[in-house]
């Protein structure tokens, strides 16, 4: 429930907002920051096996700060939640070009390219998007 307000205090329009500019909806990436870092902006992931870490509410990896970087998102600026939520679902949107709006998209948003839509985290997400849906949160 704590998560949940903080959020609502500050993210709920960064979803929206994200969800507007990518045409993808708040409620997946609401689903997706619960289960990448249970709603914490500060969240900084370090145990990636291939060395790369992932930061903030959306666990941007950091592999993608080169490319970030050229449109002057610096790793800093990743610890600002609405721009972690932008950031995210601009990742998940590059996801649906390649895999079409599949789980096998939100799949690709925590593995990569190499997704194959069937992982624990797709249940995971699946999970947390069934309980959003059920109670009616706006």
């Amino acid at each position: 429930m704590i998560a949940f307000l903080y959020v609502q205090s500050y993210g709920e329009n960064c979803f929206t907002e994200a969800g507007k500019r990518y045409n993808l909806n708040p409620k997946l990436l609401y689903a997706i920051a619960k289960i990448e870092s249970n709603f914490n902006h500060k969240a900084v992931n370090k145990s990636n096996k291939n060395g790369s870490y992932d930061i903030g509410i959306m666990q941007i990896n950091s592999r993608w700060l080169p490319l970030l970087k050229k449109f002057n998102i610096m790793e800093n600026d990743l610890y600002n939640p609405c721009q972690n939520i932008m950031v995210g679902a601009w990742i998940l949107a590059q996801c649906i070009l390649k895999f079409d709006y599949t789980w096998k998209a939100v799949d690709c948003y925590n593995k990569g390219f190499n997704a194959d839509g069937k992982s624990r985290y797709v249940l995971n997400v699946k999970r947390i998007l069934k309980q959003i849906l059920d109670s009616n949160l706006d």
